[in-house]
């Protein structure tokens, strides 16, 4: 009997588990242009625990890698499948078990979209905020297992900030829960924010207890034109007093890139920064007079939420008015703010010295930068180039105090990057945390750092 026919009558005729290559390939990669991936030897659409329970039993028995899914939003590679991996799907996962409005906490599946549990509590005044790019589509489950960040997170925080208490599959199939849903918890170690940002190396989240928010008023949104990034972000670095739900750079190549697409007055900018208050409005004079110790070029703001769509416009339009110019190659690096101004410097030394086009534009607030690299689609010497010197930008980030990834997670794109930031033991004590939860590697295997 075959691996799959054992694994379908462990499960049941009434499992949705997949073989045809032509739908397994859909189900292989994410959205990182050059990870490897291959259609895996089935997916499975999980419709509970217990399934997916089943099927790690199985793997774990046969050492037969698994491969957990959310919507496939992800940049790294980490939800990429091999040609002998089964790739567990939560996308069928997607019930809001419980809202409790007065204890601000909501209790969900794993594929539950972000937005939509945003949606659902708006009416009761609450909020879930983590917004990562990708909010309209990309599920909870994958948010918490990339630790996913987003524009408001300078004020809010990450993914991790807001999760309570998760429900785990373990590699051996055992299920267990982990936090608490009380705001406070320090009885034990803290596993759950073990598993936040694990990319699915340690096990799969099947449901999530999440932090809702009393819902922020409509923001005041500010909008400032400098002559350089130096200037830009060495004002973003004081405009954090006024405490911004959002604080976002533009660098001069993306704006020339959106001019050509959509001119919206940035001709003699070389920068710009977008700030949003949901609290403090009437501070957007004071913020904006700050601007001019930084050789301010022009600003605007407005109260009027009317607004705010066409004030932060140029965010917005960044990464699609790049990705016109050619095939593109997103990259995420975290640093300290105070460095935002010296790691543009550098990347835009290397886009010279490379000749390839590489717009950076990012959350000012918190460091996190996105370098994206553009090249001519089809030439595969320039995607070689590319993938070059993307790891180069990290390199810079690395050495300028920051990270190889402030929100996209590690996956396969970068995992020979890793040791370049933690030390030999620190490393070691990683893989003895990996063998603790999964000894036979079979979760993820070849993500998140180097084996």
């Amino acid at each position: 009997m075959s691996h799959i026919s054992a694994l379908q009558s462990l499960l049941g005729a009434a499992a949705h588990l997949i073989t045809d290559p032509d739908i397994t390939v859909s189900y292989s990669r994410d959205q990182a242009p050059f990870a490897q991936s291959a259609p895996p030897l089935a997916v499975l659409l999980a419709r509970s625990a217990d399934q997916i329970s089943t099927t790690l039993r199985y793997a774990n028995e046969h050492k037969i890698p698994v491969v957990t899914r959310g919507a496939g939003s992800g940049l790294a590679g980490g939800a990429n499948s091999s040609a002998d991996s089964i790739v567990i799907s939560l996308e069928k996962m997607n019930q809001i078990i419980s809202i409790d409005a007065e204890n601000q906490i909501a209790r969900v599946q794993a594929g539950v979209i972000n937005l939509d549990l945003d949606t659902k509590v708006k009416d009761l005044g609450l909020a879930y905020l983590p917004d990562p790019a990708s909010r309209d589509w990309s599920t909870l489950g994958g948010n918490a297992a990339t630790n996913a960040g987003g524009m408001c997170c300078v004020k809010y925080g990450v993914t991790s900030s807001h999760v309570r208490a998760a429900q785990v599959v373990l590699a051996s199939g055992e299920i267990i829960e982990l936090g608490k849903a009380t705001k406070k918890s320090v009885t034990t170690y803290d596993l759950l924010h073990l598993f936040i940002g694990s990319e699915g190396t340690l096990g799969i989240i099947t449901e999530l207890t999440l932090n809702l928010e009393i819902r922020p008023q409509s923001p005041a949104t500010l909008i400032a034109t400098f002559p350089s990034v130096a200037k830009a972000a060495a004002a973003s670095a004081q405009l954090l007093r006024f405490k911004p739900s959002m604080l976002e750079i533009v660098d001069q190549t993306t704006l020339k890139a959106v001019e050509a697409w959509h001119p919206l007055g940035f001709e003699i900018a070389g920068s710009v920064l977008i700030m949003q208050l949901d609290e403090n409005l009437h501070r957007c004079q004071e913020a904006l007079d700050a601007c001019k110790n930084f050789d301010l070029i022009d600003g605007v703001f407005s109260e009027d939420p009317a607004d705010t769509a066409d004030l932060i416009r140029v965010r917005k339009m960044a990464y699609p008015a790049l990705e016109r110019m050619g095939a593109t190659l997103l990259d995420d690096v975290a640093l300290p703010i105070t460095k935002i101004a010296e790691f543009v410097e550098k990347v835009e030394a290397l886009s010279a010295s490379s000749g390839l086009t590489i717009g950076i534009f990012g959350h000012a607030g918190d460091g996190n930068m996105h370098p994206t690299i553009v090249h001519e689609h089809g030439d595969t010497a320039a995607a070689a180039l590319a993938q070059k010197v993307f790891g180069e930008i990290v390199a810079i980030a690395q050495a300028l105090g920051g990270t190889a990834s402030g929100e996209h997670g590690i996956g396969s794109i970068k995992s020979a990057l890793v040791a370049d930031e933690i030390s030999p033991t620190v490393m070691g004590l990683q893989r003895n945390i990996k063998a603790v939860f999964d000894p036979n590697s079979i979760l993820n295997p070849g993500k998140k750092f180097p084996l």
